[in-house]
Order: structure tokens, then sequence, then C-alpha cells
């Protein structure tokens, strides 16, 4: 079966804040869980809860690896692209926090 028609589970996305300034998500993912494909319309960062490995799908199929450690953040410009999967075996946990203040 390819990626494509693979049934996954969806990670769950649990909305902390959502005011005039900033969205904070908390994102939970089971392993192999996933976002959905999805365009962020604003800068973001990411603060992980938990070690783990994601599993980023890029438009025109390809991937790569990100490792998560937990409390080390990172932060990335609106306007990416992608599908966010669980590619580890353990649960795994962080906060994304969207600027609204920085559109794209």
């Amino acid at each position: 079966m390819t990626e494509a028609l693979r049934c996954r589970a969806p990670a769950v996305a649990t909305v902390q804040i959502d005011d005039a300034h900033v969205r904070v998500t908390r994102w939970d993912f089971e392993p192999g869980a996933e976002t959905g494909w999805h365009r962020h319309g604003m800068a973001y960062l990411v603060v992980p809860a938990t070690d783990g490995m994601l599993t980023i799908e890029l438009p025109g199929g390809g991937t790569v690896t990100a490792e998560l450690k937990a409390g080390v953040s990172y932060a990335r410009n609106a306007g990416v692209e992608h599908n966010v999967v669980n590619g580890g075996s353990a649960p795994l946990s962080f906060v994304e926090i969207e600027l609204k203040h920085l559109p794209g």
C-alpha cells in the first residue's frame, strides 16, 4: 500500500489560548498519528514537551526527519506547507505558538 493510501490516526490538537496576538495549540501524537496536510498562515514557534522523531511530508512527495528534544524550541516562517507524522514508536507532544502579527 502506498503512503498516500495508508490510513493514519489524527493527532489531537487542543487550543489553549486564542486571542488577538497568539494561538497556542498543544499537539499530542500517538505513534504514526498525523496532523494532515496544512499550510501555516502565520509564523510560529514549536516547543517540544517530549522527545520524539517527526517525519515531515513535503509537497512533491519528499520527506525529512526531525528529532525533537523536550524544551528545545524552534521557529518557522509563515507559508510552510506539510503533513507532520509521529515517526517514532512512542507518543509525543509539542506546543505550537502561532504569531498573529506575522501572517503570510
